[in-house]
């Protein structure tokens, strides 16, 4: 019995310590790592965030392996990360040991591109499988890929809801399986899940999104705890959840319009920005805005009416109304363009 006290009153210090050193982040910027020369892989790196993410690591000389169903999307980000490499491409001087200058090699610029539907596992595995092969061992995985169905439950075919929830939730699984054997062998890497608010709280209209994004979420939590079970301490992850970003995803969402400016969609660059610097210092965690942690804090110790009737007064509560509507009547017009 005195044993197990002894080990609550070191617990209890050990989560207060905790709660300095957050705070202590908050005042004293940490340092961010250097990633010149891992290897990075990104899904979904043919637009929206996972290029931006893209440029970001491109500009801090990490190896790029980009991965995208898309081949030419994914080419037009490839050629933006060689221009970032061609202006990082230029010998510098800095000085010597004895008073002299001595010059820096140039810095070698390496993407590499792979079309790849991470929907498929087989095709996560194969593609993997050559990215070790000709690339290397992987230090940095960025589970960013993500789609959305923008129906209604009762209107959504099963196989898009099977889509969405392959492609946001079940291949962080198959990506993780590839790559992380070799991260616990070296205890060394970071594993990035890019999820979402709605994978924290949720709302009406986007059902088969939010259980992929709480499914990536779980698998996220999850995975980091068993980490740390195993003592592998090298090994990093960092849970992205932005709030409604500005990448045309999500055309057409809006909350009460008098609430509206106080908490606009976010922008891409903003939000990567944040991202990178969580990364970059191994913050498990990083939601933005900031209200966000208010708002999933709310969500676990209100009673559910209580929830339902802030919704209804910020407008949250059919935000997703207009959105599900613009994609039904494009749908349509395509439909009736195509003669179906």
């Amino acid at each position: 019995m005195m044993i197990i006290i002894a080990e609550f009153f070191v617990v209890i210090l050990k989560v207060l310590w905790a709660f300095v050193t957050a705070g202590a982040k908050w005042v004293v910027r940490p340092k961010e790592k250097s990633v010149a020369g891992q290897v990075c892989v990104i899904t979904g790196a043919g637009s929206g965030l996972g290029r931006l993410f893209a440029k970001e690591f491109a500009r801090r000389r990490a190896i790029l392996v980009l991965w995208d169903i898309n081949s030419q999307s994914n080419e037009e980000t490839a050629e933006m990360v060689r221009q970032i490499y061609h202006e990082l491409d230029t010998p510098i001087t800095k000085d010597g040991s004895v008073g002299g200058v001595e010059e820096v090699p140039p810095f070698q610029p390496q993407v590499y591109t792979y079309v790849c539907d991470v929907g498929k596992r087989e095709n996560v595995y194969s593609i993997a499988e050559r990215v070790r092969r000709e690339v290397g061992d992987v230090d940095i995985l960025m589970n960013n890929a993500g789609v959305v169905s923008g129906h209604h439950l009762l209107e959504c075919p099963d196989e898009l809801i099977e889509r969405t929830m392959v492609v946001n939730c079940h291949a962080h699984f198959w990506t993780t399986k590839a790559f992380l054997p070799k991260m616990l062998e070296l205890n060394h890497g970071h594993i990035v899940t890019v999820a979402s608010s709605l994978g924290l709280f949720s709302t009406a209209g986007v059902e088969d999104y939010c259980a992929s994004k709480f499914g990536a979420i779980g698998f996220h939590e999850s995975l980091s705890h068993e980490l740390k079970a195993s003592e592998k301490d090298g090994i990093n992850m960092t849970l992205v959840c932005p709030y409604l970003v500005d990448t045309g995803m999500f055309k057409g969402c809006r909350i009460r319009k008098e609430i509206e400016p106080f908490l606009p969609p976010l922008k891409p660059e903003f939000c990567v920005k944040q991202a990178m610097r969580a990364i970059l210092t191994d913050q498990p965690m990083i939601c933005t805005p900031r209200i966000v942690y208010m708002v999933n804090f709310m969500k676990s110790i209100l009673p559910f009416e209580a929830i339902v009737c802030m919704y209804r007064f910020l407008g949250a509560d059919k935000c997703m109304y207009p959105f599900l509507a613009q994609r039904k009547e494009a749908m349509n017009n395509n439909e009736a363009k195509n003669g179906i």
